[in-house]
């Protein structure tokens, strides 16, 4: 793989060193055996729990949060040198509905109230948070959404449905969009709320993958009341805060050290002892692939180190354009390095190996221990280049931004 050395401040090497010390000291055998088997978006939920709550209590889960919100504050390379040393270790992937997406929301929008209660229960883990955006037919199409939200003396009424909502069977809390009028154009009277999971009339239906995995839901709103307090934001203008959300989903986190990730369980595959899976570096078409992904990775991380760079002079780098290249780009090759996987274990990508995965604790692994994840991998990552807004509509956003068609 090729590197991008960075050269650090004193300081920051020091962090760096006390950030592998933690890793080394906190991320045990066991939780790496357990972070290496999960194959979908993020790790779940009782992975997820454990390792957020060790985070929390060394004062790190929320790296960039202001510490008078109760994050660590790390500086923009301190974030970058966390990811990286994270990454390398294969920590498991916290979902981003709390700490990436939420929390800064209520930041920004929230009331005093608002964030004096909510902010503390997503750092400690006590509230753990789902996302209801997408709808059957309001996909891509966010703005044609129809949950309703009928404002009924100091509560508002939802009825409706959301679907592809990662992790609602762990979720105690879900903020969502909602419309809460029909007047204007469709951006218009959509507002954003939050409500307990076990609020009256919600119901979650699993969703199962192509590879047998639970990782999405379907969920439905009947009659459910929502106190108007947890209104975030003013009513009829949650667009604005869906887009603030969107471009913190999209963009979030260090795009190129998670591709590393991925890249780094390949490289695990290849190097296995046992099933042969280093032969598919003799042949050259893999070769010539695997080196194509690691220059669009290095070209990730390059745009990531220039963000930085600029970062440190106090500038604003992550608008719509950065956002949707960084969305574009990691997803696509997230997803050719998947394929790469496949192509590794050779026949035994015929094999189902959801029950070991999803099934019984006690299932058998068929064949070397590394081809076990590779192909629940893959097909789970048939859907990164479509959640969080597909392909087709970041090329749009940046025909419109960025070369201004």
């Amino acid at each position: 793989m090729i590197n991008l050395d960075m050269a650090l401040e004193p300081e920051d090497a020091a962090f760096r060193d006390q950030v592998r010390a933690f890793l080394a000291e906190k991320f045990t055998p066991e939780l790496r055996r357990e972070a290496e088997r999960q194959t979908g978006v993020f790790a779940n939920g009782e992975l997820t729990r454990r390792w957020h709550r060790i985070l929390f209590e060394q004062g790190w889960v929320a790296p960039s949060w202001p510490k008078r919100f109760g994050g660590a504050e790390f500086t923009a390379t301190q974030q970058y040198i966390f990811s990286v040393e994270c990454a390398a270790a294969g920590t498991p992937a916290l979902p981003g509905m709390s700490i990436t997406m939420c929390g800064p929301v209520i930041m920004r929008y929230g009331t005093p109230e608002q964030q004096q209660f909510f902010l503390p229960r997503i750092l400690s883990g006590e509230h753990y948070w789902c996302q209801g955006y997408s709808e059957p037919a309001s996909g891509s199409d966010l703005a044609s959404l129809r949950c309703r939200a009928e404002r009924v003396g100091d509560v508002y009424v939802v009825n409706g449905q959301k679907i592809w909502t990662t992790h609602a069977q762990y979720a105690n809390w879900i903020f969502m969009l909602v419309r809460t009028s029909q007047d204007g154009p469709p951006q218009a009277g959509i507002s954003f709320i939050v409500l307990p999971m076990d609020t009256p009339g919600v119901t979650v239906r699993p969703i199962l993958s192509m590879s047998g995995e639970h990782e999405v839901n379907e969920v439905f709103f009947d009659n459910v009341e929502v106190p108007v307090a947890n209104l975030i934001g003013e009513e009829n203008k949650g667009w604005s805060v869906a887009k603030f959300l969107l471009l913190n989903e999209r963009g979030g986190g260090s795009p190129a050290t998670y591709a590393k990730s991925h890249l780094t369980q390949l490289r695990r595959v290849l190097a296995s002892a046992d099933g042969g899976f280093s032969d598919a570096l003799k042949r050259p078409a893999f070769r010539r692939k695997l080196a194509e992904i690691e220059i669009d990775i290095l070209a990730i991380e390059c745009a990531e180190r220039t963000a930085i760079q600029a970062m440190a002079r106090g500038e604003a780098v992550l608008d719509d354009a950065m956002a949707s290249i960084q969305k574009l780009k990691t997803s696509e090759t997230l997803q050719r390095i998947g394929e790469l996987g496949v192509e590794a274990i050779g026949q035994y990508a015929l094999v189902d190996q959801g029950p070991a995965l999803f099934g019984e604790p006690a299932a058998a692994v068929v064949g070397p221990d590394r081809a076990l994840t590779p192909v629940a991998t893959y097909l789970n990552m048939r859907a990164f280049t479509i959640f969080g807004g597909s392909s087709e509509v970041q090329r749009n956003i940046l025909a419109r931004t960025a070369l201004g068609l």
